[in-house]
């Protein structure tokens, strides 16, 4: 992909100004199902049962920001129609969680009586469900029972095994994946477009790292990024984002590789010395091995290993520059001869 502009003979900073009218991740947020990214086997069953009319409780997990709530919201229009605002509860589950808003808000929708389309049902839908608490869910199993012929359940969670089994087993559970790079970048690109953003190659590269398969960060961090600076490119991102530049880590993989302590600590310390913590940066160092192809497969997986007891160790509350000095002196040990450490 060139470097590119969607907006030719256009003043950046107007544009950046306008960037404040509204979140792009509401004003492009997918209204029917053909518009949304990713996951397409799951969204294909969606379209079968908006289609056909048949809708079961539902349950989608994934990950964040990868089209959960906008799914099951573009399910609920594709079904109901102009019915919708009659024929939809919302509830975010992690602000209104406790049993009285089963027994209160729920139970009161599930019995109103609506117009809606010959066979359809009173869609529920509750955002982060696994914030539910037990009483909650046991009081939310029966509320589906009763009211299952006018009502129907959609949750979003981010994982399913937090919500109870009674529930579980009355529900459709479909599991989203995280979203592919290349899905990201056509998303991104429409959204450059249509909004008029100038960029180059490296920035939504970057803001493909920085998202690690979530849309809305990647859409998040796009607008932050075009709002402060007028562009996007690769240092503008990691400036809003504030994370390690990738490219300092991979440098200093690099040195790692080649058995170069000191140079691989020069970066560490560089990196130390811009105020990064210590969770920021082995965090990056594991994205970066991740995503590194010319590291073998056997030595990367060595890597792994070793960035994850440090990982642990920081986690654990030792996050000092010591535990990733001696992080880096592990990496650069494995490329080295082992008779340079034999003991007479």
């Amino acid at each position: 992909m060139a470097t590119g502009s969607a907006s030719k003979g256009k003043e950046p900073a107007t544009s950046a100004v306008d960037a404040y009218e509204l979140p792009w991740v509401e004003k492009y947020r997918p209204k029917v199902l053909d518009d949304i990214v990713g996951n397409q086997d799951t969204i294909e069953r969606l379209k079968v049962i908006a289609k056909e009319g048949n809708c079961p409780h539902i349950i989608i997990s994934g990950l964040p920001g990868i089209g959960k709530t906008t799914s099951i919201h573009a399910l609920a229009h594709a079904m109901l129609g102009d019915a919708y605002k009659e024929g939809v509860l919302e509830l975010n589950a992690s602000d209104e969680r406790g049993i009285d808003v089963v027994r209160n808000k729920i139970k009161s929708f599930a019995q109103k009586k609506v117009t809606l389309p010959p066979g359809r049902h009173k869609f529920v839908i509750l955002d982060e469900a696994d914030s539910m608490t037990a009483g909650a869910q046991q009081a939310l199993r029966r509320t589906m029972e009763i009211y299952a012929n006018t009502t129907r359940f959609a949750l979003a969670c981010n994982m399913s095994s937090k919500i109870i089994e009674p529930i579980q087993s009355r529900c459709a559970i479909l599991r989203y994946a995280k979203l592919k790079d290349q899905e990201i970048l056509q998303r991104l690109l429409e959204l450059c477009e249509a909004e008029k953003v100038e960029y180059n190659e490296e920035g939504l590269t970057a803001l493909i790292f920085t998202a690690e398969g979530d849309m809305r960060q990647a859409i998040n961090n796009l607008q932050s990024t075009f709002a402060g600076f007028g562009f996007v490119s690769g240092d503008n991102v990691f400036k809003v984002c504030d994370q390690p530049h990738p490219v300092i880590v991979q440098d200093m993989i690099k040195a790692c590789i080649k058995g170069d302590v000191e140079e691989a600590l020069k970066k560490l310390d560089f990196l130390w010395n811009q105020g990064y913590s210590a969770i920021d940066i082995v965090t990056t160092i594991f994205r970066v091995v991740k995503t590194y192809n010319e590291i073998p497969e056997y030595t990367k997986l060595e890597f792994i290993r070793e960035i994850g007891w440090t990982h642990m160790r920081i986690l654990e509350g030792v996050g000092t520059l010591v535990q990733l000095g001696g992080l880096i002196a592990r990496l650069c040990k494995m490329k080295l001869d082992p008779k340079l450490f034999k003991t007479s």
